[in-house]
């Protein structure tokens, strides 16, 4: 069973796989310092993964072998990560004094009471927290679930590129992991910080309190609606309509009458996803947002989210302060940077 959690080896490549893409990130520590020594990204044909569930395996294999052609990172082995709407989280408290395989005994002998699948579906790990409990003789266990097959169909795709699975994660450790090493460069006093992160079908409000995800929710909206948006107006192909948009070649009404209705929904898709969690928590305002995701640096959207919720909005990039090897296209790993936060995540796996 690949545990969910692994302690790998050194080492390590994050590949991350989304609707639209498969992103591989490869970092190595030089002088006390984070450098980049390899990445690439690549599309996908549409609907090779469509809501986090990958439904063609060769196509993702496909776009797996040419990213690692374009990126010659120096390792096959892998971390990568399981969709966070695909994985249970429970904190349970458990006798201080017990060792990891007594643990482990004792949560598969109550795990029903936390996870509703049958045992031999589920791959599982656990962590032991540093809060401190009024009993002393007392911890809290953070105990991650999913059914076993989530973690599989990740592996098996890997394979068939040729690629060793050695870690399998959780995308909102992975975000965790990687605004952890940019976390400093937040104005002074951001505290609970919301990353909004718009994918491709999926946004997801992530929020951070003292560099620790509190809440998470999944909303069915993205950069989807605006390539459909295009390829109705202007009677495009869906393929048409991407490349149109990426590239610019649209006719001149297209700010006016496309992308504007759009980024308004992206607006209130945001305001909606923060009236959810203040509702659902003691939470009534946040210090800071972080823009994440393709579509972050559409121009003017970090202005107009600022402008409309009130809070101070700026782009993720957990590049700011790292070095970059030779072979790095500069320029384009910073304009891909607010899509690579999970691969970077997974990435830092190798200095566990």
């Amino acid at each position: 069973m690949l545990r969910l959690y692994r302690k790998p080896s050194k080492g390590l490549v994050g590949v991350d796989i989304s609707s639209t893409t498969v992103k591989l990130l490869e970092l190595s520590v030089k002088n006390g310092r984070y450098w980049v020594e390899s990445y690439a990204v690549m599309p996908l044909p549409e609907n090779s993964v469509v809501e986090k569930s990958i439904l063609n395996p060769e196509a993702v294999a496909d776009a797996l072998e040419r990213v690692v052609n374009l990126a010659n990172p120096h390792t096959t082995q892998v971390a990568i990560a399981v969709p966070t709407s695909m994985v249970i989280h429970k904190i349970i408290e458990m006798d201080a004094d017990m060792s990891d395989e007594e643990r482990e005994v004792q949560i598969r002998m109550d795990a029903e009471q936390y996870i509703p699948f049958p045992l031999d579906e589920v791959s599982l790990d656990f962590e032991v927290l540093p809060d401190r409990l009024a009993n002393p003789n007392r911890v809290n266990v953070l105990l991650v679930a999913t059914r076993t097959e989530n973690v599989d169909t990740r592996v098996e795709v890997l394979e068939l590129a040729g690629l060793v699975a050695k870690v399998a994660d959780v995308e909102s450790y992975a975000m965790e992991r990687a605004f952890s090493v940019f976390t400093d460069t937040l104005p002074m006093g951001a505290n609970t910080v919301g990353i909004l992160d718009i994918g491709h079908t999926m946004t997801t409000l992530s929020v951070m309190q003292k560099g620790k995800i509190i809440y998470t929710r999944e909303q069915v909206f993205g950069g989807r609606q605006l390539t459909q948006d295009v390829q109705s107006r202007y009677g495009l192909s869906f393929e048409e309509a991407g490349r149109a948009k990426k590239e610019r070649t649209l006719p001149d009404d297209y700010d006016t009458e496309v992308l504007e209705p759009f980024l308004d929904a992206v607006v209130q898709q945001a305001a909606r996803s923060l009236q959810f969690f203040f509702s659902s928590s003691q939470f009534n305002e946040i210090d800071h947002i972080l823009l994440a995701g393709g579509i972050a640096n559409i121009p003017g959207l970090a202005k107009l989210l600022q402008q409309k919720l009130g809070y101070r909005v700026t782009i993720a990039n957990p590049f700011l302060q790292m070095g970059f090897s030779p072979q790095i296209d500069i320029k384009k790993i910073e304009n891909d940077a607010s899509s690579l936060m999970v691969a970077c995540g997974l990435a830092l796996r190798s200095f566990d």
